[in-house]
C-alpha cells in the first residue's frame, strides 16, 4: 500500500470538521490508514495569554486580519520537504476536478490554511503559500468549510478511498459534462416511469442515452464547460 496522503488543516474552528472527518469515505480512509488527516487550532501557536490570532489592518479599513506570527510558527512546525501549502480564499484560483486529481496524484502532504475575518497577512501568502484556492464566487464565514470541500474533492482521487473506481468516471465534470439522470427501483412510481432504455439491458444503447442526456444538461446549465473540451461520441 502506498504511503498515506497526509493533510494538516490549520483553523480557528477545529470543531467544524470533526464530524466530517469521521464519516463516509473520509472516515473509512483514515481508519484504513490511506489518509492521515489532522486538524490544528491556530491558537496553539500564539505566545500571549489571550491567544490572540488577529489584529487590525495597517492603513485602516473594516475587519481584522490573521497575524503572521502564529501562521508562520504553525506552518514551519508542520512543514515537511514534500508538502504544499494551500490557502483557502475567495480570491484564489477556482477549485476544479483536474486540480484535485493533480494534488491526489502528485502530493503526499498538504497543509491547508483556513482564513478568517478579512483574510491573512500578505507576508504569509508571499512567503509560505504554494497555492491559493477558491471553491466558488461567494464568501463564507471562514475557510474551514472550504477546506473540507477541498479535502473531499482531493481524497476521492486517492486510490482505494472511494471504493468503486467506476464512480470516479461517472462523476459530474469527468469529461467536462454534467451527470446524466439516474433512476432506481421501483420502475414505476405514482405514474412516473423509468425510461425504457434503462430497462432494456442493451448496454451500448444505455451508454449512448447517458451521453446524450449529459450533453443536453450541460448545454442548458453549463455551456461554458463545452468550450473546454468537446465530448467524445
Amino acid at each position: 500500500m502506498p504511503a498515506a496522503l497526509k493533510i494538516d488543516l490549520i483553523t480557528l474552528f477545529p470543531g467544524m470538521v470533526s464530524g466530517f472527518l469521521a464519516e463516509s469515505m473520509i472516515g473509512r480512509g483514515i481508519e484504513r490508514g490511506i489518509l492521515d488527516i489532522k486538524v490544528h487550532n491556530l491558537r496553539d501557536w500564539t505566545n500571549d495569554k489571550h491567544h490572540i490570532t488577529d489584529d487590525r489592518p495597517f492603513g485602516g479599513g473594516a475587519g481584522m486580519l490573521l497575524k503572521p506570527e502564529p501562521l508562520f510558527e504553525a506552518i514551519e512546525y508542520l512543514h515537511t520537504p514534500e508538502c504544499s501549502v494551500i490557502f483557502l480564499t475567495p480570491d484564489g484560483e477556482p477549485l476544479n476536478r483536474s486540480f484535485s486529481r493533480q494534488l491526489a496524484a502528485k502530493k503526499r502532504h498538504l497543509i491547508l490554511i483556513s482564513g478568517h475575518y478579512e483574510g491573512i497577512d500578505q507576508r504569509v501568502r508571499d512567503n509560505l503559500v504554494d497555492y491559493e484556492v477558491s471553491i466558488g464566487d461567494y464568501v463564507l464565514t471562514n475557510g474551514t468549510l472550504a477546506a473540507a470541500v477541498l479535502i473531499d474533492s482531493v481524497c476521492r482521487h486517492v486510490p482505494e478511498v472511494l471504493g468503486e473506481e467506476k464512480s470516479l468516471t461517472q462523476d459530474s465534470f469527468a469529461d467536462n459534462l454534467l451527470s446524466f439522470p439516474q433512476y432506481t427501483r421501483p420502475a414505476e412510481y405514482r405514474g412516473m416511469c423509468v425510461p425504457e432504455v434503462l430497462l432494456s439491458g442493451h448496454h451500448e444503447e444505455i451508454e449512448q442515452w447517458r451521453k446524450e442526456r449529459s450533453l443536453e444538461k450541460t448545454r442548458i446549465r453549463r455551456p461554458d464547460l463545452l468550450n473546454k473540451k468537446e465530448p467524445q461520441s
